[in-house]
């Protein structure tokens, strides 16, 4: 029964408890086990909550039994990034100098989620400050995917920021997790380990709560098993927030309702820039039948073009790491989290040695770049003209969407590598991000669907990027995708 449950996604958990087909308690005992047997192997979490699961899963319990309403993920126990902050639970962002932080607030959106019927099996391993692709610059070291090579015990990894998040849905320890999204942080990792993830559009989902990167990029979504499973989730997270100022100011559609794979009368762009030098020929390949699978779906392909497609990666690399290293200039040691005090140190002295030792190489290194960028001498050179290119892109995509109602691209412009690889070639980690990234920088709904494997059998994804506020097109698409893909594989299990 137990291994069962741990196979069912977020419609199906949620629905068996309505019914009386199981207990919300039966489910989050099931999913922590798994985690417990898991967490060594993995190092999905950097705290595991079991006890909040199962306090979650009593209260549902105890609602269904008293004949009351449940709400949309009533019963569904699921992993939180630990970039969102939880009450009286450790919040981190995989860094040391926020470890042993345990805020005496909550974030909006896992408030909603907790109000939705939610319950916190733990807080899932990251790259530091969401500063990643491959979640190799943890403080709490590196999650491990679950998918191996054949014939080879190599690590790989579950993409990044939120690759906790997608390698413990993909290994079955939560049917469903929270991620964020700043360049590609949703949509990668679930490639990279064969799940779905949706970024929705910038301001969909509140950021109140949610430790900062970048923060005209960053944006709140769901990961989970398929598309449906993402659209209940979103739904229950969104919504506009008066704590956050970017947080948009409209109803929360009903999504899943809404939910429809037929394309008839859509068109779908085919971005003739995203056909890079170099992609492999099964990522090309698995590209070519997404066109023909969604054709099938009623829709008419078409290519379009995005001229500006080329600048957005060094785009995002001025901006990003812009705002960060204006957003982590509150670690100081001075106010929460870490203190590095030297003897006979002064003020100064003690900002230097606190940052030096609470901040990894990777986030050292943008805040190095984003300093530079916005120094006297530079602010107009870089900073500015981004901004500038960044509304060229933007303006692209508008264009397009005169056209077409959805893109189509890959989402990676490759499987999962091993772990180590790329670790000492910032550039190409960062050219994980190149298809991912235009979306972001022009604040698009935009998500990755499981469509295929590679010829060493790791998961390929498709992605697809839709109209400002039209994530019902998005999810629309991605259910047609699913429906054709037939994506079933999942990972043996060696841990």
């Amino acid at each position: 029964m137990t291994q069962e449950l741990t196979e069912l996604g977020v419609a199906a958990i949620r629905g068996g408890v309505a019914k009386g087909d199981f207990t919300a308690v039966e489910v989050a005992k099931a999913f922590n086990a798994n985690i417990a047997a898991a967490q060594e192997a993995l190092n999905a979490f950097i705290v595991a909550t079991p006890e909040k699961a199962i306090e979650a899963a009593k209260a549902v319990d105890a609602r269904r039994a008293a004949g009351e309403t449940l709400g949309k993920m009533a019963g569904v126990p699921i992993g939180m990034k630990d970039l969102f902050a939880t009450k009286g639970v450790q919040t981190t962002a995989a860094s040391h100098i926020l470890e042993g932080f345990k805020p005496e607030y909550e974030s909006t959106v896992s408030q909603k989620l907790w109000e939705a019927g939610a319950g916190m099996l733990g807080k899932l391993n990251l790259d530091q400050f969401a500063m990643g692709s491959s979640n190799e610059t943890s403080h709490f070291g590196n999650v491990v995917s679950p998918w191996r090579r054949p014939d080879s015990n190599a690590a790989l990894a579950p993409g990044g920021s939120s690759g906790g998040s997608s390698a413990a849905i993909s290994a079955r320890l939560c049917p469903a997790a929270t991620g964020t999204d700043t360049g590609g942080s949703i949509r990668q990792p679930a490639a990279f380990t064969g799940i779905t993830g949706i970024k929705p559009t910038y301001g969909r989902c509140s950021r109140w709560g949610v430790v900062a990167f970048a923060s005209s990029l960053d944006q709140a979504g769901a990961m989970a098993r398929d598309v449906t499973d993402c659209a209940i989730m979103l739904e229950a997270m969104a919504g506009f927030d008066p704590k956050d100022s970017t947080s948009l100011d409209m109803p929360v559609p009903e999504w899943t309702t809404n939910l429809s794979a037929g394309l008839k009368g859509k068109k779908v762009g085919v971005p003739r820039e995203y056909r890079v030098d170099g992609m492999p020929a099964e990522i090309e390949a698995l590209w070519e039948r997404g066109m023909a699978w969604l054709e099938d779906a009623g829709a008419e392909v078409v290519d379009v073009t995005l001229p500006h497609t080329k600048y957005a990666l060094p785009t995002y690399y001025i901006i990003a790491p812009a705002e960060a290293s204006s957003n982590l200039a509150r670690y100081d040691g001075v106010r929460y989290g870490l203190r590095d005090l030297p003897d006979g140190a002064n003020l100064q002295d003690m900002y230097a040695a606190t940052r030096a030792a609470g901040f990894g190489a990777e986030v050292k290194r943008r805040i190095l770049i984003g300093t530079y960028v916005l120094s006297a001498g530079f602010y107009d050179a870089y900073y500015t003209q981004a901004q500038k290119v960044r509304t060229l892109i933007s303006h692209d995509f508008m264009g397009a969407f005169h056209e077409v109602d959805v893109l189509l691209t890959p989402t990676a412009p490759s499987a999962a590598f091993a772990l180590g690889e790329n670790v000492d070639d910032p550039l190409k980690m960062y050219l994980n991000d190149v298809f991912t990234v235009p979306a972001s920088l022009a604040g698009l709904p935009a998500m990755s669907v499981p469509a295929g494997l590679d010829a060493q059998g790791l998961p390929l994804g498709l992605h697809l990027i839709g109209k400002p506020f039209d994530e019902q097109g998005v999810l629309n698409a991605g259910l047609a995708i699913e429906q054709r893909a037939g994506f079933a594989a999942k990972p043996e299990k060696w841990w």
